[in-house]
């Protein structure tokens, strides 16, 4: 196989951040940017763990090292660090639906207890995402599927400055405004029809909200990301946080 996701930039952010270094306590692992190229892999085709190619390893022991990694939040970590500074001068926010796959039900809990609920065309989640002025991702929410886009924005957005935010007519509800008015930020957000009090809206800068699409676009080429495959929102975020880290750092 000689079809791999990793440049050597984007490794080199990663590298120092991975589990299992020398440096570590404790069991060191074994050639981790391999580990890493396995779970891209996986999040890249959407394969079962058992398909995992024989290059990789035994597919059960990278899974149980994929586990551990999840527990100790590494692929955030990774995430941040190939990720680098956003760019805040505006923010973008927008939700996208995917279905969930018979293998990521299950859960201990139901699936009410992993972000996952009942939409017209069957089980699925809604990943809720805010990106920079760039169409980079840096912060998500997980929800189930039948919710509206505006319950997950509050942690959303908290403790995230941005000076501007722009958003599709879905996020046109008096809190948000209001909020935006309070922390002196720019809405760029069509107004629904039965809004009375109009506000001044710029076309010209809503049309930079193509780059978040454009983002989702590219996120969905990861089949693990278009279908949740993934019983727990720890595990789904993990597959999350990597492809996006991939994206970032393009």
């Amino acid at each position: 196989m000689d079809r791999f996701v990793l440049s050597d930039s984007q490794w080199a952010k990663m590298e120092p951040h991975c589990l299992g270094k020398p440096s570590d306590p404790g069991r060191s692992g074994t050639d981790n940017r391999l580990f890493v190229e396995a779970v891209l892999w996986i999040a890249r085709t959407g394969s079962p763990w058992r398909d995992l190619p024989p290059l990789f390893g035994k597919w059960n022991t990278v899974f149980k090292r994929y586990r551990d990694w999840v527990k100790a939040d590494i692929f955030q970590r990774l995430f941040e660090a190939a990720s680098g500074d956003p760019d805040m001068e505006y923010a973008m926010v927008d939700a996208t639906v995917v279905k969930v796959h018979r293998h990521g039900q299950g859960a201990k809990g139901g699936p009410q207890s992993q972000a996952i609920g009942r939409t017209v065309s069957g089980w699925a989640s809604k990943i809720l995402a805010l990106t920079d002025a760039l169409g980079n991702l840096v912060h998500f929410v997980l929800m189930p599927g039948q919710h509206y886009d505006t319950v997950g924005v509050a942690p959303l957005i908290q403790d995230i400055e941005f000076d501007g935010l722009i958003a599709d007519k879905a996020f046109d509800v008096h809190w948000i405004a209001d909020e935006m008015r309070d922390r002196g930020v720019h809405a760029v957000i069509p107004q629904r029809k039965n809004r009375i009090k109009r506000r001044p809206f710029d076309r010209s800068i809503y049309e930079w909200r193509h780059l978040i699409e454009n983002f989702f676009a590219k996120f969905k080429e990861f089949k693990r990301i278009a279908m949740r495959s993934d019983k727990t929102d720890q595990s789904f975020s993990a597959m999350i946080y990597l492809a996006a880290a991939t994206i970032n750092s393009r």
